[in-house]
């Protein structure tokens, strides 16, 4: 894992890709924009901006802590994790013009004097449920996490993600691949560029993508439409409760 950059909030245009290799193999590929800012530290817009980059602790974890940090200290410390008041950066969309759907967001959590201390992976589905993820990734940034959480409607809940996440810097370039008993079926990707978090910069990227978040929701809607039609069965989904809760 890298040491931690400068704590300047980054925009990162990327493109968001799927794979799909069984039981059909079908492709997903999305453009959309990605931000990259410290927790403690959001962007400071100027007032006719703030409604297209909106940070809110409500969109995350359980929903009702005063703040992010807090609700992501709160989820750590069910896993017996402190950072001590330690740097996190945090790779999320942005609220959008009242609307965000945020399929992973990443905590790149540091120790106070700067060291990675862990990552969380904070999966959201198209049922307005949450999870996070704890993960210790090694030197290569690569972890590995048992399926706890219910996300597409054609896989169950089982199988092992292993996912390659480091550190953005100038390059974003995330890999989480699926794993099952004797196939790899899934595999997501996220890749782009840095540019610094301007005025300028964020309007051309609005402006270009337009209500980007919920174009990601519709476009995941729309390619399960089209697998559906395909003939892949719908898995059952299970109750989910939240870790973020657990005791």
């Amino acid at each position: 894992m890298n040491r931690t950059p400068a704590a300047r909030p980054g925009l990162y245009p990327c493109e968001i890709g799927h794979v799909r290799t069984d039981p059909v193999r079908h492709t997903l590929r999305h453009r959309t924009y990605m931000w990259l800012v410290d927790v403690d530290r959001p962007p400071a817009l100027p007032r006719p901006l703030r409604p297209l980059a909106g940070f809110r602790a409500a969109d995350h974890f359980t929903g009702d802590a005063p703040s992010l940090r807090a609700g992501l200290e709160g989820f750590l410390a069910t896993h017996g994790v402190d950072l001590e008041g330690g740097r996190v950066l945090v790779l999320t969309h942005a609220r959008v013009l009242g609307y965000v759907f945020n399929p992973l967001t990443l905590y790149w959590c540091h120790s106070p004097d700067g060291a990675p201390r862990c990552v969380v992976a904070e999966v959201h589905n198209t049922y307005g449920e949450r999870h996070a993820y704890l993960l210790h990734p090694d030197e290569a940034g690569v972890a590995h996490v048992d399926k706890d959480f219910y996300v597409s409607p054609f896989f169950p809940v089982d199988g092992a993600y292993r996912m390659r996440l480091p550190l953005p810097a100038d390059r974003l370039d995330l890999t989480v691949r699926l794993d099952r008993p004797g196939a790899r079926p899934f595999t997501a990707t996220v890749r782009g560029t840095r540019r610094e978090a301007t005025p300028a910069a964020l309007l051309r990227l609005a402006l270009r993508h337009p209500l980007s978040t919920l174009a990601v929701s519709a476009g995941i809607r729309r390619h399960g439409i089209r697998l559906y039609l395909r003939g892949l069965p719908v898995q059952p989904r299970p109750s989910h409760r939240t870790t973020e809760k657990a005791t």
